[in-house]
């Protein structure tokens, strides 16, 4: 850091001025020049862009921003055209999304990815790391596998008590509702003692009596030293539990800082306006001004 770029003083996240690709003061996940197009369509370009350590990182756009799409680069889970990205000073570009997650980079699915014929307590196993069991030769001899697998299930059970599906260890993984499968999914992944969550829309498709739940949940990863980034729509959760916000737009970053100040500025306004050119804009205007008059209260 020179001496001319010293940390905000408000939030103690970023250098200098808050604007899209500004440094962080501790960066977990920095990304450069990545690029992704499908056919002749550019779904991502990011130029630079650096997750702060150690918070709540919102991941906001309309939708086809490229924020889902961004999310899967990052993960393993598809190749970028170009770009470099590193997570803890390591490399990502081409990890397989295994060992991304081995790693200590997990994330979840806007659709879950629960394995619906297996039980609950099944699909909490499958989520830990380095386990004796699956190779092949030591899977043949319990006595090498069943200590470890009983202190996998015990964590297991703890998790899924902490999130309310201890009665549900049993069940098939089909059987819950939606909210539950989101529920498992961040049981599962906190199985493999990550550093950062990635949560794809963690609220989509939720019942509104599990969502305070799921708030709660995702505001203890905070406390637990762990970073969250996470893609959501709901600004007014967004405001609630972010420290830093991200905006996305056609595949670019157009703004970035604290919630309370990047919900005020011009590119975010444009960005939702845009991406609802056939709704009433008297109705999207005055989401934009309800945010706006919240902040001057």
């Amino acid at each position: 850091m020179s001496n001319n770029e010293t940390p905000d003083k408000s939030t103690g996240l970023h250098i200098g001025e808050a604007k899209p690709g500004c440094g962080k003061v501790d960066p977990i996940l920095v990304i450069d020049n990545v690029t992704k197009s499908f056919g002749g369509l550019t779904a991502v370009t990011v130029d630079h862009l650096e997750i702060p350590r150690g918070v709540i990182t919102a991941l906001i756009g309309p939708n086809g921003a490229g924020k889902t799409t961004l999310f899967n680069l990052l993960t393993g889970f598809d190749s970028p055209d170009t770009g470099a990205w590193s997570f803890l000073g390591t490399s990502l570009a081409g990890v397989p999304s295994f060992k991304v997650a081995q790693m200590g980079q997990v994330r979840t699915f806007q659709l879950t990815k629960a394995l619906s014929l297996l039980t609950v307590m099944e699909n909490m196993k499958l989520g830990a790391k380095n386990q004796k069991g699956e190779s092949l030769l030591r899977s043949l001899v319990p006595a090498l596998w069943r200590k470890q697998d009983a202190e996998i299930e015990l964590k297991a059970r703890k998790l899924l008590e902490r999130f309310k599906l201890d009665g549900k260890e049993k069940d098939f993984a089909a059987s819950l509702s939606g909210g539950q499968r989101k529920l498992l999914e961040m049981a599962r992944a906190l199985m493999t003692d990550p550093v950062l969550v990635m949560l794809d829309e963690p609220m989509a498709g939720v019942n509104p009596a599990l969502t305070q739940s799921l708030l709660d949940h995702v505001l203890n990863l905070k406390k637990e030293g762990m970073t969250v980034l996470f893609v959501e729509h709901d600004m007014h959760m967004v405001r609630h539990i972010a420290d830093w916000v991200v905006v996305m737009a056609e595949g670019k970053v157009v703004a970035e800082g604290p919630p309370e100040s990047v919900m005020r500025e011009q590119a975010v306004i444009d960005a939702y306006l845009g991406a609802h050119q056939d709704t009433d804009l008297g109705v999207v205007t005055g989401r934009i001004n309800i945010i706006t008059e919240e902040d001057e209260k």
